[in-house]
């Protein structure tokens, strides 16, 4: 069973994604939406929200976890790693090694929460793929209380997007890695602020291809992973908006067991 966590209801644009790759395998998801967004919070106690969803995975069957959040991704994935016997993916290589490619100029752009950003992960990451690049990161702290209050296509977004893209538009990026899982739901309002001649990189669709590239090349960890069962979805809160965004991603009803 492929476990996936993620700090909200973000995460589940990698959860859909790894359905439309690997259809047939079992999903179990965890969205931490209590305590969201994870991007204001300190190294430690990132860490720490990420070892106890790994816990809840792994003890109702998970046997892979994938951290579908760029936040732990670039602050706990080691540790967890170190800690945990388990194969642990996470979305920023992926998301790094397809940016890395697509950039003709060698500009990229990388939006992200404020502990993706401070943790310099992707400028790291995509220097050491992509040597002599230039690499421009923009905060952007407000993109996931929008996503999780339901707000995809308020004036009030569109406006926030815009005045958070124009630093990057002035640095001619012609590639833009959406460092959020969450940010893939405001790709309608990014692309047009940003510019249609800018490729927008979903660390999400990076990420599910790469699990299958991965479990295509590695048939004892697929074979661990067991086909058919029930995909399962698993929140710490439970709000109406937080039902909508579910139904839109996934495109039909869902059922979200609190927990």
């Amino acid at each position: 069973m492929i476990g996936i966590f993620d700090s909200g209801v973000g995460g589940m644009t990698v959860a859909r994604a790894v359905e439309q790759f690997l259809p047939g395998y079992p999903i179990l998801y965890l969205g931490d939406i209590a305590r969201t967004p994870y991007g204001t919070k300190s190294a430690d106690t990132i860490v720490e929200y990420s070892r106890r969803n790994v816990r809840f995975l792994l003890e109702r069957g998970a046997t892979l976890i994938v951290i579908a959040c760029n936040t732990a991704s670039s602050v706990a994935t080691e540790i967890l790693r170190r800690e945990f016997a388990t194969p642990i993916f996470e979305v920023i290589s992926p998301a790094v090694a397809e940016a890395a490619q697509a950039s003709v100029s060698g500009r990229i752009g990388v939006i992200g929460t404020g502990a993706t950003v401070r943790s310099a992960m992707y400028e790291k990451l995509l220097r050491q793929a992509r040597p002599g690049c230039r690499v421009f990161q923009k905060a952007c702290p407000l993109l996931v209380p929008l996503v999780e209050e339901g707000w995809l296509n308020r004036q009030e977004t569109k406006m926030i997007v815009r005045r958070y893209l124009h630093p990057l538009k002035d640095q001619r990026i012609d590639t833009l890695v959406l460092g959020c899982t969450h940010y893939p739901l405001l790709a309608s309002l990014i692309q047009p602020r940003i510019g249609k001649k800018t490729r927008l990189i979903d660390s999400s669709l990076a990420a599910a291809s790469f699990l299958k590239k991965t479990l295509n090349d590695n048939a004892t960890l697929a074979q661990s992973l067991n086909i058919g069962g029930e995909n399962r979805f698993f929140v710490t809160d439970r709000t109406e908006s937080v039902q909508k965004i579910a139904e839109t991603i996934f495109h039909r009803p869902m059922t979200l067991d609190l927990v």
